[in-house]
């Protein structure tokens, strides 16, 4: 039986979201490094799973090579990252499709993304309860508190496509709780929540130090290799450092491709940043990582958006994607 110290865990991301928190941002556009507008970059990332290839890519030197030094940061969700790209404090962030493709259509803001991040699997992301709960089935949802790491994010859409399937109207009959990843399974155990929608390496925590029982894997059906995130700038940014954005999509790449092709390289890189111990990040279950970056792909998410009424209009996704470098 696979071992989990859920309280090491824990403290061990808190610890590493407090110190990312003290990090202040390099503005620095330098036209050096090979003629670079700027080669300092803050990227946000969350201690999850779906960023492993950026890691990857710090670790082996790849962002060096193209004359970059980036800082990771660690948010708490994806929908954190926005104001601190409009402020200048991150140049480049993990930003889940559904939440930028809301975005676009609400605000005049502009994004681009400039890489693709992750693409669920079986078993990735799931919804689950206490191991002692009533709720059996996502039926028994109903009237029930349910947490997801944000609101109008790609966690309300699946947990919505598994209540529309099981019959619930997403709307009216559950509510909904937004608590970022770290905090969720704290908020199950305490009973803050009667359920709980999460992902690696939060899901296998929270199943082996609490028992928390499965009730449902949330990308299935409509949803089945559903893209889930890219990483995102703003599209004033790109237009602004051209050279640099070509220059990090080129090391982001890179480490894509080992991520994608080499899952011990994701299991070695997980624990320094998630503080996931090594023996777990060799059992998680794990997405696929993208190494292209093409609409017909993340345009399904964007027609599932207005299919469910999160959008109100049909939306091209094309306009939002930068074109990787040659």
């Amino acid at each position: 039986m696979r071992s989990f110290r859920g309280r090491t865990f824990i403290v061990g991301v808190a610890a590493a979201l407090a110190l990312t928190a003290c990090g202040g941002s390099d503005t620095s556009s330098s036209n050096t490094g090979g003629g670079l507008e700027k080669t300092t970059i803050n990227i946000g990332a969350m201690p999850i799973a779906d960023v492993a290839g950026l890691f990857i890519a710090n670790e082996r030197g790849f962002f060096k090579e193209e004359g970059l030094t980036v800082n990771a940061k660690i948010i708490k969700s994806a929908a954190e990252a926005i104001p601190q790209l409009h402020s200048g404090g991150l140049d480049v962030a993990i930003g889940n499709y559904f939440t930028i493709i809301s975005a676009t259509e609400r605000t005049p803001d502009k994004f681009r993304f400039v890489a693709d991040i992750y693409q669920s699997k079986p078993d990735v992301f799931q919804i689950v309860v206490p191991k002692d709960s009533p709720i059996q089935t996502v039926k028994d949802l109903k009237g029930k508190k349910v947490s997801v790491a944000s609101r109008n994010s790609i966690a309300e859409l699946a947990v919505a496509n598994s209540l529309r399937t099981a019959g619930l109207d997403p709307k009216n009959d559950v509510e909904w709780v937004p608590i970022a990843f770290p905090l969720a399974p704290p908020a199950l155990k305490n009973g803050d929540v009667d359920a709980s929608w999460l992902t690696e390496p939060f899901l296998t925590g929270v199943q082996q130090e609490q028992g928390a029982r499965k009730i449902v894997d949330t990308m299935t059906g409509a949803m089945a290799d559903f893209p889930i995130a890219g990483w995102v700038a703003m599209d004033d940014w790109t237009k602004k450092y051209p050279k640099t954005m070509a220059a990090l999509q080129r090391g982001l790449l890179k480490g894509q491709q080992i991520a994608a092709a080499d899952r011990k390289a994701v299991e070695k890189v997980l624990p320094s940043y998630t503080q996931i111990k090594p023996e777990v990040a060799s059992v998680i279950n794990l997405g696929s990582y993208p190494t292209t970056l093409t609409p017909a792909r993340i345009q399904r998410v964007a027609d599932l958006m207005f299919e469910y009424g999160y959008l109100t209009k049909k939306m091209d996704v094309t306009p939002l994607l930068a074109p990787l470098p040659q």
